[in-house]
């Protein structure tokens, strides 16, 4: 079996590539040319010295219509018998144009090329959040469901996956992985940049002692759903591996007992011994103020991070939760491991929260 990969050198699909490694030969990586260093350096540390008989990196890039790969490009066809697709932006302020080349046309072109093989499956990483500002239960059954979108990260993330599971079927067995939003790993913290929750922690550790945040009407009932990036890997790990008749399916990889946003910033006050002072505002002006230079260079924290503040939607993973049974992989609650997120952004103060593009 020959496994072909996007998204490497990121977190996620390097640590999937480790636990493939495992099962198959040789995992074939897509990589840009810009990553190309630091693909060679993530691929012999995962496989030693001898990694090039077992990680082949290809230049290319999934916004060319062939991905880069030139003459590689049949060739590698005939020899791929499973394929992951992992690569995407995943940046909540991507402008539309990058994210309809990347997430959009991106997945379009991986599909094109996963149609001409002969495929066990095709494995698509998609995202909870294409349920948009859907206010209500949303759960892997679901998809169109009416909803508007909280930035062009969402909105592109779904067009793409409506294309995917447009093609799923008998000539193309396909699951699809929609992970709620991934932090670092729950036993050491490690992550590979700080976004989403991480603003809000990085702003309560530069602030000596207490820390205002915006408070809207509202933020007492929103659930923020947060899992550790070492559940994700694992459970796409175990759910690839099922048979074949259950190809076809979507899986949420979310928390079934979320905690709201005042419950999640409580649990970084009090791993970082700061207090946090509210301050009753409006969405919009707190995102008007934040969208500032000052804002930007004073509290860190993106204003699109503040739709999730007041975000409508709640997530459920029935058939994930009885897909995993007896595996014993699950997720842990996010109180278990918010000490080893925060001892880790303590200790890296260096890692960005760049997306890699």
């Amino acid at each position: 079996m020959s496994v072909f990969l996007t998204g490497f050198p990121g977190f996620l699909g390097s640590a999937l590539v480790e636990r493939l490694l495992d099962r198959t030969e040789t995992v074939h990586c897509l990589v840009q040319p810009k990553y190309r260093g630091a693909a060679e350096e993530r691929a012999r540390s995962l496989a030693g010295d001898d990694w090039r008989n077992r990680i082949v990196l290809h230049d290319g890039d999934i916004t060319d219509p062939d991905l880069g790969l030139g003459d590689e490009y049949g060739a590698l066809q005939r020899e791929v018998t499973e394929a992951f697709h992992l690569a995407a932006v995943y940046d909540l302020a991507v402008d539309r144009a990058v994210g309809d080349a990347v997430n959009v046309d991106g997945t379009g072109h991986v599909l094109d090329f996963a149609e001409g093989c002969a495929l066990r499956r095709f494995h698509y990483v998609s995202t909870c959040y294409v349920s948009g500002r859907h206010d209500g239960v949303f759960g892997p059954d679901d998809l169109d469901v009416g909803q508007s979108f909280n930035n062009h990260y969402e909105a592109t993330k779904f067009e793409a996956e409506v294309d995917v599971q447009e093609r799923m079927g008998e000539e193309l067995p396909t699951t699809i992985y929609r992970p709620a939003i991934a932090v670092g790993d729950s036993e050491t913290g490690e992550t590979q940049k700080y976004d989403g929750p991480y603003f809000v922690l990085r702003w309560l550790q530069r602030c000596p002692g207490i820390a205002p945040l915006p408070a809207f009407p509202g933020m007492a009932a929103t659930e923020l759903n947060v899992v550790p990036r070492n559940y994700v890997v694992d459970a796409i790990d175990r759910l690839s591996e099922r048979e074949s008749d259950d190809a076809c399916a979507v899986y949420q990889l979310c928390d079934p007992n979320p905690p709201t946003i005042p419950e999640l910033t409580r649990l970084f006050a009090e791993a970082t011994d700061t207090r946090v002072l509210p301050v009753p505002t409006t969405r919009a002006l707190a995102k008007r103020v934040l969208g500032t230079g000052l804002g930007r260079r004073v509290a860190g924290i993106p204003p699109e991070t503040l739709d999730y503040f007041t975000h409508p939607t709640r997530y459920v993973a029935p058939n994930a939760t009885r897909a995993l049974a007896g595996t014993g992989v699950s997720c842990p609650p996010f109180e278990s491991y918010v000490d080893a997120l925060v001892a880790y952004a303590r200790d890296h103060p260096g890692v960005g929260d760049a997306a890699m593009t």
